[in-house]
């Protein structure tokens, strides 16, 4: 299947990918919960439903004892009520061991629910930066993020309500409903069965209608978080076209959607909880009924009518708690769904099975050999995007590719960064196709320098030493120096350790581009992707990149992707591409001999030149 074709039916396939059921939520998370391989966390779960059960049997023996005292107390013919000491001790001991038991469990489970919670964030996390490129630019940022925070909370969420709250108010309801048959009959077990299982089924039909208005809350508020960020990302633009206003419309319409989702969600709560609170009701009425003519009659204790309705009102507290419970429980594993989707999702570029690992940096290996053989590639099926480009970048060489917006030079530093496969055709990297290398080992050996360059929100410092971590402050100054950039910083109050703002935005083009740069110098790449590092820039800082740009370049095998052709005169080849294909190559001189396409271009931007 070609590989246009196979990028079509995976994006189907993702797009109409069923959702994912509540229990296949649930198996998704049991590895976590029960890791084959690590057995001190096993044998810690295990300890922890030991003593679930242990609490939840003092629990159903606490009211049995109060019944035991209240029938010690009454009097009997012919004497008066006798304090029942034991009994009440062993009552209040019974109490004690039911809460003791009760923290225990929760202080042996709080360290594994929370490291649990910690590696499917760091998985979730990794996973992201293994998916590929494509996948990032058809998501939002702010909502992936916020789908992992939302993820990594709920399986926090999950583990506490679902092992705290609902095993054990199910296992206590077995129980009580077990113990009533044993001491009463069969009709008191009966009216508690069915209370339970009414209150069980209305809460789990009810909360799955429920689930929906869920969703599309969350969708929403996603939405809005991403317009919100995606506005103050581009606070400059925002300015520069005076649309304040416009942006605070957009958030407000996500904004009163979501306040009509989020109050349609908690008028469904209102009504789901009064639902319960009343099965729970006409249960503990039926009850009393039955157990008040049995004391008429003779054949109940007040002890035991205490204790049957002790029960039931025991059944009462947490079953009611269970509702909210269960909604809390029904919406997180909306947000692990979630979660687990995004995990779900195929990284496209992988590393083929046993991958060749090149050397990096240049002080490891000489320069790089780059060939590109017919290559064919297209980002959809219906619009091909490079055509059978095939040149060669020999060792240390420096190759510029010049040509008209869409003509396919940004697509070649993806492909050859391999941020996607190529369609057809075959890019080597000294004699190895890359798909048969190492992605590290290959990104390690490229080193970029984009128009656009960002930085994180961080110091200068830390931005330049992004580019070989655990670099030393005196090769980070080098590269400053390198980079024409280092007597800017130390001017600067706060020297290498001063903060540059999201995305840079304290810095001037000119400053960003220089850090670009030193981060670069630092990495000590092999190949060298120059993709319009300048273009943005004016005159005169340009030179001065352009120097800087030149020292790096030294001994490296480069490759320019320009907008201004004066940058490129001294390349070694100079390719001019149209329409996905290499319409002139050569060198400066003999391409202005020529008289083609390459001649008019330099033409036209000399004009431009001159009647600035």
């Amino acid at each position: 299947m070609p590989h246009g074709m196979r990028m079509a039916v995976t994006d189907k396939a993702r797009h109409d990918r069923p959702e994912r059921s509540a229990a296949a939520t649930l198996r998704g998370l049991l590895p976590y919960l029960w890791p084959s391989h690590d057995p001190r966390t096993r044998l810690r779960v295990g300890a922890v439903c030991l003593l679930l059960i242990l609490a939840k049997i003092a629990t159903i023996c606490v009211p049995y004892a109060y019944s035991r005292v209240i029938d010690a107390l009454q009097p009997t013919a012919g004497r008066g009520a006798m304090m029942p000491l034991m009994l009440i001790v062993g009552y209040g001991l019974l109490r004690m061991a039911a809460a003791a038991l009760g923290e225990l469990r929760d202080a042996l489970f709080a360290p594994l629910r929370y490291r649990i919670s910690r590696i499917a964030a760091m998985r979730s996390f990794t996973h992201m930066h293994q998916l590929s490129l494509r996948f990032h630019l058809n998501r939002q940022s702010g909502s992936v993020t916020q789908a992992i925070a939302r993820g990594t909370d709920a399986i926090e969420t999950v583990l506490r309500v679902g092992v705290f709250n609902v095993v054990p108010t199910m296992i206590e309801a077995l129980m009580v409903i077990a113990v009533i048959w044993r001491l009463f009959d069969w009709r008191y077990a009966i009216v508690m069965l069915l209370a339970v299982a009414a209150y069980v089924a209305f809460t789990i039909g009810f909360t799955s209608w429920r689930i929906g208005l869920r969703r599309r809350m969350n969708d929403i508020n996603s939405e809005a978080s991403w317009k919100a960020l995606d506005s103050l990302l581009n606070y400059e633009t925002v300015k520069y076209f005076n649309n304040e206003e416009h942006e605070r419309q957009r958030y407000e319409d996500a904004q009163r959607r979501y306040e009509r989702a989020a109050v349609r969600t908690q008028i469904s709560l209102n009504g789901l909880n009064f639902g319960q609170a009343a099965i729970i009701a006409l249960a503990l009425i039926a009850v009393m009924l039955m157990a008040g003519r049995d004391v008429e009659a003779g054949r109940m204790t007040m002890g035991h009518f205490v204790l049957v309705n002790t029960y039931l009102m025991q059944l009462y507290l947490p079953l009611n708690f269970l509702g909210s419970v269960y909604s809390s429980l029904r919406n997180s594993l909306v947000d692990l769904e979630h979660m687990f989707a995004l995990m779900d999702e195929q990284a496209d570029i992988t590393d083929s099975p046993g991958a060749v690992s090149i050397p990096a940096r240049l002080d490891e290996a000489p320069a790089a050999d780059i060939r590109f053989e017919n290559v064919h590639f297209s980002y959809h099926p219906d619009r091909e995007i490079l055509r059978g480009v095939s040149f060669h970048v020999p060792t240390g060489h420096r190759v510029a590719i010049v040509g008209p917006t869409g003509a396919g030079k940004s697509t070649i530093s993806r492909l050859l960064f391999r941020f996607y496969d190529v369609t057809s055709g075959r890019i080597l990297i000294d004699g190895h196709d890359i798909r048969d290398c190492a992605q590290a080992a290959l990104r390690g050996a490229v080193g970029v320098v984009p128009q656009d360059t960002i930085l994180f929100n961080d110091t200068i410092g830390y931005n330049i030493a992004y580019g070989r971590l655990g670099a030393t402050q005196a090769e980070i100054e080098q590269a400053a120096r390198l980079a024409c950039i280092h007597d800017f910083i130390i001017s600067l109050p706060e020297g290498y350790a001063t903060r540059v703002g999201e995305r840079g935005l304290k810095l001037s083009g000119g400053e960003k581009q220089r850090v670009a740069i030193a981060r670069t110098i630092l990495k000590n790449p092999r190949v060298l992707l120059l993709d319009e590092a300048t273009s943005a820039l004016d005159t005169r800082t340009e030179q001065e990149i352009q120097a800087a740009l030149h020292t790096v370049a030294a001994n490296r095998t480069t490759i320019i992707i320009a907008h201004r052709l004066s940058t490129i005169v001294d390349a070694d080849e100079i390719l001019v591409m149209g329409q996905g294909r290499i319409l002139e190559r050569g060198p400066h001189r003999a391409l202005l001999e020529r008289g083609g396409h390459y001649a008019r271009m330099w033409a036209a931007q000399a004009e431009e030149d001159a009647a600035v």
